[in-house]
């Protein structure tokens, strides 16, 4: 793992571990690996992005980098429109998920896909010094969102005249992308929180906060509700039973229907070592296989991209479908449930027949997550816990790629025990 890239780019407090110089280094350290790159930026709608855009782009114009900013748009869109308009980088400024002090950047192939360990760690050799092109760069302003919203609409081409449907962009980079393209295939579009309104992204909102949803869902009797986070790469959606449907179930959805149109690459999908057990199973007796990666959608997506398979994606809500893009789409993945439910005049809940296994999810705040994730009683602690839920359930401890916390994950037939071996883990973290 590179010293400043984690499981989704350069992530951290802005201008305390995420700083204007720090952003002016990775834009110039793109030109230093291509002569006269052409880099396509985007951010989503936190208060600091602009900062980190400029500075970012001041690096690029430095070492002779050609810039174009397409202002507020989903991570998606500068994926898709880096490899469509033949940008050498995409860049997106956003903190994903995270509170509105935190602010990322997450840096896109020209295939469109991030960049692996090996190459963020080569990436970083060229940080320590500035590299000045006496053939300045240039920097544009260009809105670019009409092509990637054209491009989203192909991908579904269903009338959802009659549909009722509720939106929550998390007050980030869908907030206005996203009901535009539902409003164009004709669903009667509710939302909340889809503002430009950076100082409260991710607040009580989006796809961490999906009682929001729920209640709009109920209140509009609606047929359907998506929730996206900050820069729309996840999606959690909620059915008109009001039920939750996470990265696992959307995932057996999707799973179910590309094999049905036979665009399921060898029957095969990819999941994280957090992936529901029960799904397995669950796509087993669908005669389709799961493979397990580490958690983190690169790895789902490198995975994907060695052996060719079409369709993969995290609990958290990345769904990445290679049928259309190399990255996680919260939008795209909406368009193709809402498609799914079109075609079988199903609700969600009626295309989920999986029976999941109970977890229990917990997350503990630390000040140092590497020492207590290298505590070795802490290891001897989750092994012998292991060893005693075996076969039954399955334990993962893990310090988060993004944030200052140890996530815990405890899965067993029986949720009580489940919760009781979490809390045994979490009150031991809490000693170190």
């Amino acid at each position: 793992m590179a010293n400043f890239f984690g499981t989704d780019g350069i992530r951290g407090i802005f201008n305390q571990t995420l700083t204007a110089n720090l952003a002016e280094s990775v834009g110039n350290a793109l030109t230093q690996k291509i002569k006269n790159p052409k880099i396509l930026i985007g951010s989503d709608t936190r208060v600091s992005s602009g900062i980190l855009k400029v500075a970012l782009a001041c690096g690029a114009m430095l070492g002779g980098g050609e810039v174009v900013d397409s202002g507020i748009v989903p991570t998606a869109c500068i994926s898709y429109l880096t490899t469509e308009l033949g940008f050498d980088y995409g860049v997106m400024i956003s903190a994903s998920h995270n509170p509105p002090e935190y602010n990322g950047i997450k840096v896109i192939k020209s295939n469109g896909q991030k960049m692996n360990d090996a190459e963020e760690n080569d990436l970083e050799s060229y940080f320590s010094c500035l590299v000045e092109n006496t053939n300045y760069g240039t920097y544009t302003q260009r809105d670019l969102s009409k092509k990637y919203i054209d491009f989203l609409l192909s991908t579904a081409k269903i009338d959802l005249s009659g549909f009722k449907i509720c939106l929550d962009g998390s007050n980030g980079a869908s907030y206005k992308i996203a009901p535009k393209v539902f409003k164009k295939l004709g669903a009667t579009v509710y939302t909340t929180a889809c503002k430009n309104l950076g100082q409260k992204i991710n607040e009580n909102c989006g796809s961490l906060h999906i009682e929001n949803l729920i209640k709009l869902v109920k209140s509009k009797k609606a047929d359907v509700g998506f929730a996206f986070d900050g820069d729309a790469d996840r999606l959690i959606a909620v059915d008109s039973n009001l039920e939750v449907f996470d990265g696992d179930k959307v995932l057996y959805i999707l799973a179910k229907m590309l094999k049905g149109e036979g665009r399921l690459y060898s029957n095969t999908v990819v999941g994280t070592s957090h992936t529901n057990s029960g799904i397995m199973t669950a796509l087993n007796q669908n005669k389709i296989n799961l493979i397990r990666t580490d958690i983190g959608d690169k790895y789902v997506i490198e995975a994907m991209e060695n052996m060719n398979l079409s369709l993969g994606g995290e609990q958290s809500g990345h769904i990445i479908i290679r049928n259309y893009l190399n990255t996680g789409d919260g939008i795209l993945t909406a368009l193709q449930l809402s498609k799914a439910m079109f075609k079988t005049h199903s609700s969600l809940s009626q295309l989920f027949d999986a029976e999941l296994l109970p977890q229990a999810n917990m997350d503990v705040v630390v000040k140092d997550k590497i020492k207590v994730i290298n505590n070795e009683k802490l290891r001897d602690l989750t092994s012998a816990i292991c060893n005693k839920i075996s076969p039954n359930g399955r334990v993962l401890v893990r310090a988060s790629g993004t944030e200052s916390k140890i996530r815990i994950m405890v899965e067993h037939q029986n949720l009580n025990k489940a919760k009781k071996y979490a809390k045994e883990i979490k009150s031991f973290v809490l000693k170190i």
